[in-house]
């Protein structure tokens, strides 16, 4: 029986004729997320900025009251709600801040939520609470904290690895994929306005992990291939590289992203961040490790002769002899 190949292996595409666009449209759309990250910024979750959030499905109805449904919570005088849709066009997120000194004594918060809820269900047939968290401004603040420094720890533990194992222009492309990766990720959450929590700290480490794999698999053949091919034109070289390794990428690409699109279109609301970012980070890890930490050691200048370790005194001497010799 003939084996399945996704990638036949006379495969020979050329990849990186298209780098100096690639990179234009890249280094455009991270300026674009950070434009959006500045301007408009993250809608943290509760999780990170203190709060309480409700989730109700209106089973009754196909789209939730959200306009209406925001004027009867704010008439409670808790303040003005954040109410976003949740999953289905049915399902919402209610977001409030704390009632003061909530965190002194927490059942001022059980009680906002208590009233928020009945609300709900006099107003609202069918109404169904799916479920209600809070927590406290002290706690979502370390939350916050210890997820940004995991992910700097993240970035810095890669880069230490890079560094150590390759020549310094390949930690420099595989940190410039990382860097693009996680920007371009924060930036679709800024323009969807998707709720940034702790799920999507660990999707942002998984995409790194990811990532760094992809890259460092790619950069071990195009070592081999320095080594083997030195009188190669570097861009041939990195396509034959990318080329020989795109079995390899597509298969765990692929086999990563069908579970993860059935979580996305199918799976629980309560994951769909988690699940959307993961998706366009196995996307954009898999193009940045062709286009952005490939084509960054031309832009650094390596070549098929950059690693030769360079001929000391004696041993030119000793070569010459032997040379000499030879020929006596």
């Amino acid at each position: 029986m003939k084996l399945l190949k996704l990638v036949p292996d006379d495969t020979n595409i050329g990849f990186l004729k298209w780098r100096n666009v690639a990179f234009i449209l890249s280094t455009l759309l991270m300026v674009a997320s950070i434009f959006m990250l500045v301007s408009k910024g993250l809608n943290f979750g509760v999780d990170f900025v203190g709060g309480q959030m409700i989730r109700a499905t209106f089973t009754e109805s196909t789209q939730a009251p959200v306009a209406e449904l925001r004027q009867k919570v704010a008439g409670l005088g808790y303040g003005d709600p954040t109410i976003q849709r949740f999953g289905e066009a049915n399902q919402v997120s209610i977001r409030m801040k704390l009632p003061a000194g909530a965190d002194e004594k927490p059942e001022l918060a059980d009680q906002m939520a208590t009233k928020i809820t009945s609300k709900l269900k006099a107003d609202y047939k069918g109404v169904v609470i799916d479920g209600v968290d809070s927590v406290s401004g002290k706690v979502s603040s370390e939350l916050f904290s210890k997820g940004i420094w995991a992910l700097v720890a993240a970035v810095l533990g890669v880069s230490a690895y890079i560094w150590l194992r390759f020549e310094w222009q390949f930690g420099v492309g595989a940190i410039w994929a990382l860097v693009h990766d996680i920007t371009l990720t924060l930036g679709l959450f800024s323009l969807t306005g998707l709720e940034f929590d702790l799920n999507t700290i660990a999707a942002l480490l998984t995409i790194i992990g990811y990532s760094l794999n992809d890259t460092i698999v790619v950069y071990d053949r195009i070592r081999e291939n320095l080594k083997k091919y030195r009188k190669m034109d570097m861009s041939s070289l990195l396509d034959l590289s990318v080329n020989e390794t795109l079995a390899r990428t597509i298969m765990t690409s692929l086999t990563i992203l069908l579970p993860l699109l059935c979580l996305v279109f199918i799976g629980p609301g309560v994951i769909f961040g988690f699940a959307l970012a993961m998706t366009f980070g196995i996307f954009v890890g898999t193009y940045s490790s062709i286009y952005m930490a490939a084509p960054i050691l031309i832009w650094l200048k390596v070549g098929p002769d950059s690693f030769i370790p360079e001929e000391g005194v004696e041993e030119k001497v000793n070569r010459l002899n032997e040379g000499y010799g030879a020929k006596v």
